[in-house]
């Protein structure tokens, strides 16, 4: 059976080959930030996690559209944007907010969708963003800050689903990926 682990497994053995890591480098470097952060988390009470304050200082409020001063705000957004600008592409605007994703690069229809594409979806209070790591019959398998305080996979329902999107000028490399269903479906990733 195939689950949301053994992908990012076989995406880091592929890495190390000769072609896997041409092709990822040059053409997927956002998600392979996204994958190198999972575990991420905030730290609970007073003090703030430095990685996710460092992000925000990094990108700044001009790009993120607030100023960040800790791990409490909501992250999806500053975690998508990070991992865009590290692979040396414009975020959106207003990066912080889930929803300004859903204009952000390129539309992509759910048969064309690959790991790395961006998904964004409603959610009660706001919205979510994160990257599309595989699908089952029912819930896409998510690569996201902020899901459970933390950076990690979680399955979140495709009717949630209200943009998928791709950088403009970068080719979509792969196709859907096909995973098992386990474990329980995300209801709410404030």
């Amino acid at each position: 059976m195939i689950t949301s682990f053994n992908v990012i497994i076989f995406l880091k053995a592929f890495q190390k080959t000769r072609i896997g890591s041409a092709i990822n480098t040059a053409m997927n470097a956002w998600y392979l930030e996204a994958q190198r952060l999972i575990g991420t988390a905030e730290i609970p009470g007073a003090r703030h996690d430095p990685t996710i304050l460092g992000w925000a200082k990094k990108l700044g409020s001009a790009i993120l559209g607030i100023a960040v001063t800790d791990d409490e705000t909501a992250w999806c957004g500053l975690f998508v944007a990070h991992c865009i600008a590290e692979a040396g592409l414009t975020p959106a605007p207003i990066a912080v907010r889930a929803s300004s994703w859903s204009s952000w690069g390129s539309n992509l229809q759910a048969e064309r969708l690959a790991p790395g594409a961006i998904l964004v979806f409603a959610r009660p209070g706001g919205g979510h963003v994160g990257f599309y790591v595989g699908e089952d019959a029912t819930a896409y398998h998510v690569l996201g800050g902020n899901q459970s305080n933390k950076v990690c996979i979680t399955r979140i329902e495709k009717s949630r689903c209200v943009a998928r999107r791709w950088p403009t000028c970068v080719p979509v490399i792969g196709g859907p990926i096909g995973l098992k269903t386990s474990g329980s479906v995300s209801s709410n990733e404030a």
